[in-house]
């Protein structure tokens, strides 16, 4: 059924539903959390806030990477999408800091905690509903292979399974009076989002740099070329870089020196079409035509 739904929301209708659910849990989860004095709902609301300011980056950022390329862009806005990424990553951090900051200190003067009934609810009601968006933006973020999106479902993700934490501590100190239990399932949050956060940050930096593509993808993009085997004669020079969700991939490419010019065009443009094809995603193939002639190194003897 999330998939269904997913194939009729754009990133921008997916992203903005993302801002208006945690907007939503947000005032839920600060209503609860100084009603009952509980730090780890707290520091949940802490995170929705971050998820929330996640969100917004994702809005504006697919809408901007979606844009065409023009004289200031030749290769067009993609990489918007990895810089709300990396701001997305430290905001995170930031809530770490902050979370556990404050856990240690209820450890130091702990308190008991009020309106547990309310609270557990509200930690239940918001995994429920963070889980199924958190669905609808990794769907349409693998459909449309956005990263901003994908940042966005794993905050929404986390959440998932932060609040659960939650709810389970609660309800153990419900029946007990380990009131030190809020605290520290704080810092477990606070840890678990660090892993997170430190997962996307890496994420999002290599198209920054302009690392190359994965192993695994090179490899389609290489059995791609060798098909076309004996027309040409060799390549080299494989150069691979990401664009937000926009690939690129240049090469020299040997040909038999027989051919016609009409001919070196069909057999390039049938390689790129090849590449496409077999990547099955936004990516632009440069290919440089040259005879075996071209390639020889000179007698450096005489």
């Amino acid at each position: 059924m999330l998939k269904t739904l997913s194939k009729k929301l754009s990133k921008s209708a997916v992203a903005f539903l993302s801002i208006i659910s945690n907007t939503f849990l947000i005032i839920f989860k600060i209503s609860v959390g100084l009603l009952s004095g509980s730090v780890s709902i707290l520091s949940e609301a802490l995170h929705s806030g971050m998820d929330l300011m996640a969100s917004t980056i994702a809005f504006f950022s697919v809408r901007v990477s979606g844009r065409p390329p023009d004289k200031t862009h030749p290769y067009g806005h993609g990489k918007v999408e990895n810089l709300s990424a990396v701001i997305e990553a430290f905001l995170l951090l930031g809530a770490v800091v902050f979370i556990l900051w404050e856990a240690i200190k209820k450890i130091l003067t702990p308190e008991p905690i009020h309106q547990i009934e309310l609270a557990i609810a509200v930690m239940l009601f918001s995994s429920v509903m963070n889980m199924i968006v958190s669905q609808l933006l990794s769907h349409v973020a693998k459909r449309e292979d956005s990263i901003a999106l994908e940042a966005d479902a794993l905050h929404l993700k986390a959440d998932v399974y932060t609040s659960l934490g939650i709810a389970l501590g609660l309800l153990i100190i419900y029946f007990t009076p380990w009131y030190i239990l809020d605290p520290l399932i704080a810092m477990a949050t606070a840890l678990f989002i660090l892993r997170e956060a430190l997962k996307l940050l890496n994420q999002a930096l290599r198209p920054l740099l302009d690392s190359k593509l994965t192993e695994e993808e090179e490899q389609v993009i290489v059995a791609a070329i060798e098909q076309h085997r004996p027309h040409i004669h060799n390549y080299h020079d494989l150069k691979t870089r990401q664009s937000g969700s926009q690939r690129y991939v240049e090469f020299h490419l040997e040909l038999d020196p027989a051919l016609s010019i009409f001919e070196f065009e069909q057999i390039s443009n049938q390689i790129e079409r090849d590449i496409a094809f077999a990547m099955n995603c936004h990516i632009t193939t440069t290919i440089h035509a040259e005879t075996p002639q071209e390639t020889e190194q000179p007698n450096m003897n005489g």
